[in-house]
This record gives C-alpha cells, structure tokens and sequence, in this order.
C-alpha cells in the first residue's frame, strides 16, 4: 500500500497486517516505513516508492510479486486560496494525488487482470465531493476525479475478477486535521451529525472489508466514512 508512514496509510497497513495479510509499505518517506515494518515484525516489508513514476511503479510490482490488493492511499494535502495558487504546486498535486492512482491501477491492475483476481481501493475524500472544502481546489479536484478513475477502472477490470472501489473519509483525526488551525477543527466538527472527529481505524476497517471476499460483488463504488457529512 502507498503513503503507508503516518495517519491513514499506517492505520489501514496496521489493521490489514492484523487481518492477517502480508503487507508491503510503500512511500516516499523510507525511514518511515521502516519503522513501522520493524514494529508490525513479520509479514511487513518497507520500499521507497515514488507514486508519481511509473518506473517506481514497475520497480515496486516486480520486488513485490503478486499482489492480491493494492490500496492507493499516498496524496499530498495543502491549503491555500483559489486565486493564489503556485502552479507548480497544483501540477504536484494532481501527480501525486491522481497521476499516483493512475499508474497504481494500471500497473498493478494489469497483473491482477491477468492473474484473473484481486483487489483495488482508492482513497477519494468528501473534499472531492462537496463545494466549499476547507482544502485547496487542488487537493479537493485531485479526490473528485479518483471517484470517476474509480469507476472506470472498475468497468475495464470487472469481468477479469477484479474490484476496484474507494473510499472517501472526511475529518479524520490525524495528520491533515492538525494542519487546520483549532478554531477551524471546531467549526468543523459542528457540521458533523455524528459531533465527532473520526477515527483511522474506522477508515481502516472499511477499507478492510472492500479488500475482503466479503465484498467481491462490490465494484465501482465509493464508501463514505463521513459521519454524516454527506448524506446521499
């Protein structure tokens, strides 16, 4: 899985590790992950891993083997006004963000597609789905367009025996959330039905269940992990 070092991907590596599974961490903080893989012990392995190459990409598939599920969780968050935006900034989040997923469920896809199974979650995000997000227009952009790549990949692959599906999770607590100045976690928090923050293990456990047996009649949709943000 990449952007595995800190907040969800460690969350959702640390609970498909628990499951049982063999996970190899991805990212480009390398130290990172292999700290964590030195924690999890046995069955977890550290790469770097650039998402936005697709010789990373390649380099990692072939160190890797078969992989029987890929999550795509790496993105670069920012912050920033419509009308101020540095271009090269929205070019690297849009690399990251979606270019990242691309190259995932393309190369990735191709060998589970030839195997005949396996398994794909996408990390979109509610920013992608509603107006006004407290992110930038990058960033909020980069997660809507998950959402459509989602559920065409989801189409080319869906008779080879391979899911693809994603995720959109909306104030979690962690690493994004202590970007955003307090008074505006608790402005925040006041649009949430639920009257809380969420947890990565809840992220975890529903990426955990698109990445089952259980869910192998499930393609192509996007779970929400909101609290009530977004009803639909």
């Amino acid at each position: 899985m990449t952007g595995a070092a800190r907040g969800l991907g460690e969350a959702i590596a640390r609970r498909l590790h628990a499951d049982g599974d063999r996970v190899v961490l991805a990212d480009v903080n390398l130290a990172g992950v292999e700290e964590l893989a030195a924690e999890l012990g046995s069955g977890a392995s550290a790469v770097e891993h650039d998402v936005r190459s697709l010789d990373s990409w390649e380099r990692l598939l072939a160190g890797a083997g078969t992989v029987d599920v890929l999550v795509n969780n790496a993105a670069r968050t920012e912050f920033g006004s419509f009308w101020e935006l540095d271009l090269d900034e929205w070019d690297d989040v849009l690399a990251t963000n979606l270019r990242g997923v691309y190259l995932g469920c393309r190369v990735v896809g191709a060998q589970m597609r030839d195997r005949g199974a396996g398994r794909i979650v996408n990390l979109a995000s509610v920013a992608g789905q509603r107006g006004g997000s407290a992110t930038g227009v990058h960033y909020a952009s980069s997660k809507a367009a998950i959402v459509a790549l989602t559920r065409h990949a989801a189409a080319e692959l869906a008779r080879s025996g391979v899911t693809v599906n994603a995720v959109a999770p909306a104030a979690i607590d962690g690493p994004m959330v202590s970007q955003v100045p307090p008074e505006k976690v608790e402005a925040m928090v006041k649009t949430i039905p639920v009257g809380r923050l969420g947890r990565g293990e809840e992220v975890a456990a529903a990426v955990a269940y698109l990445a089952s047996d259980a869910a192998a009649f499930v393609t192509g949709a996007t779970l929400d992990v909101n609290g009530g943000m977004l009803m639909r």
